[in-house]
């Protein structure tokens, strides 16, 4: 059985950046409102994108595949982003960690009925795993510095990973005829387009000083997070069936532990490591099971 190692560093990366979003989130929600930080990463990736849509000019989408990309987006960055940015005010990082780790199952049920996609024993069994270790992982971490509302933010974590099991199957339908570069690039231009009202609600606080820490943040997410994971990703999603490639979500939970260690000074517990060994074995194990389905338009429905 090939293992496609390309597809595999591509969507570990991805899961490091993401990881580091939750940080990165977090100090720039220290100075600057939610919702201005979430225009801001999607329009700088915007401008990111734009010189390389100029030039290569990819082809516009068939009129039959609008509705997906429509869908795409609204499910993520659009709602995602909305549900997630409620979510973190409310819970710590490490809970809303422990809330992502249900993603996989949850895109895997998906895939399985509107992808077709066949679920081997060992993949299930590398996803329990796998969710396992990310639960011990959030149980076992020491609670974060403000959390009002935790369950709150944990429900309103879970209505984001069901806006992101939308988008990663229709992410997989659209891979199909469409460059993940491309994808990452409409997804950030209907981000963009999508929160640039919520600018003039009077309950949106625009920036009024320049925080350096705060505006390193949103720059690291508009660029790193928002252009670099979804693009990797996308990518990955690619080259791997989509109930596949979710498994490596439960690295999040990992990434973040450690980046709450390394820059905010959160302590690595024991149990934490033991636990994040289980979420490596239980990616592992995902991919042993993979079977030799065909990845192509004709394994999916018309």
């Amino acid at each position: 059985m090939r293992v496609d190692l390309v597809a595999i560093f591509s969507l570990t990366t991805a899961m490091f950046l993401w990881g580091s979003s939750f940080i990165a989130l977090k100090l720039a929600f220290q100075q600057y409102d939610p919702m201005f930080v979430i225009f801001a990463r999607m329009a700088l990736a915007s401008v990111c994108f734009l010189p390389f849509v100029l030039k290569y000019r990819p082809v516009l989408p068939a009129r039959g595949d609008l509705k997906y990309f429509l869908f795409m987006a609204l499910c993520e960055p659009c709602l995602y982003f909305l549900f997630e940015a409620k979510a973190l005010q409310n819970t710590t990082a490490s809970q809303a960690g422990m809330i992502t780790a249900m993603l996989p199952l949850l895109v895997a049920v998906s895939a399985r009925f509107f992808l077709k996609e066949h679920i081997t024993g060992k993949t299930m069994a590398g996803f329990m795993l796998a969710i396992a270790g990310a639960v011990w992982l959030s149980i076992s971490g020491e609670p974060s510095e403000t959390a009002p509302n935790p369950p709150l933010g944990n429900f309103l974590e879970f209505l984001a990973m069901v806006a992101a099991t939308g988008y990663i199957i229709t992410l997989k339908r659209l891979t199909c005829d469409y460059s993940p570069f491309f994808l990452t690039a409409v997804q950030a231009f209907i981000g963009s387009l999508f929160f640039f009202p919520f600018l003039y609600l009077p309950s949106t606080m625009l920036p009024t000083q320049f925080h350096l820490v705060s505006a390193g943040a949103v720059l690291y997410l508009g660029t790193a997070v928002t252009m670099g994971a979804y693009g990797l990703y996308n990518f990955g999603v690619s080259r791997l069936p989509a109930s596949q490639a979710s498994a490596f979500v439960n690295l999040i939970p990992v990434f973040t532990v450690f980046l709450g260690w390394l820059i905010l000074g959160e302590r690595f517990t024991g149990p934490q490591y033991i636990a994040s060994l289980a979420i490596f074995a239980g990616i592992f194990l995902s991919q042993s099971g993979r079977s030799r389905e065909r990845l192509s338009k004709d394994a999916l429905p018309a």
